[in-house]
């Protein structure tokens, strides 16, 4: 008796990043968006409103306090920032990847500053001299401008990639995997009347 082939569902990745790609990313730009906009508020809450950095908790924080200080949290959506870079990553082709791995590349280090915060908060112990646990970028420079910063500079190239990526040249529309474009059909060809 012969075997009948089998047709075999394409993984996750693949799934990701070709016929649910357009859905990821939206669903991933809503959580960066999200998180930035808590940054922002934050920033706001200090410099627009004249409140303590302590009492400057963003939205989320003003409800839930312990949020603001927890290091699982924080160290956590920088995962969840890094993973979301490296998956959706293969559904971009041209120059919307090279923008998409220029972000890649500064939420690696945005997670590692992270990593280090973590660490310490989690061993008890403080790195560098300091009082509370610290990151090697806030040696110079505080921590909520540091952060505003960091989202600031991962989620520009993010825009760009994403701008790109929604208006490819033939060469990335022919590379990618995905149906994020809105791609028009090729026009007729112009037939002479005999």
């Amino acid at each position: 008796m012969a075997e009948t082939p089998t047709r075999s569902s394409p993984g996750l990745l693949a799934t990701l990043n070709g016929r649910h790609h357009r859905a990821a990313l939206r669903a991933y730009l809503l959580i960066v968006v999200a998180h930035w906009a808590e940054h922002l508020v934050q920033a706001y809450q200090i410099w627009g409103l004249g409140m303590s950095r302590p009492a400057a908790r963003g939205v989320l924080g003003q409800y839930f306090p312990w949020l603001i200080t927890s290091e699982w949290l924080h160290y956590g959506f920088a995962l969840l920032m890094l993973a979301g870079l490296v998956l959706l990553r293969p559904g971009f082709a041209g120059r919307a990847r090279a923008w998409w791995t220029v972000s890649l590349i500064l939420q690696f280090w945005h997670h590692v500053e992270h990593l280090l915060l973590f660490v310490q908060a989690q061993a008890g112990v403080t790195f560098f001299g300091a009082a509370t646990p610290v990151s090697i970028a806030q040696l110079v420079m505080p921590r909520v401008e540091l952060h505003l910063f960091y989202n600031s500079v991962v989620f520009l190239p993010m825009l760009v990639a994403m701008y790109y990526h929604l208006r490819p040249n033939a060469a990335e529309d022919a590379a990618v995997t995905c149906h994020c474009a809105r791609r028009t059909p090729a026009p007729e060809p112009l037939v002479a009347r005999v």
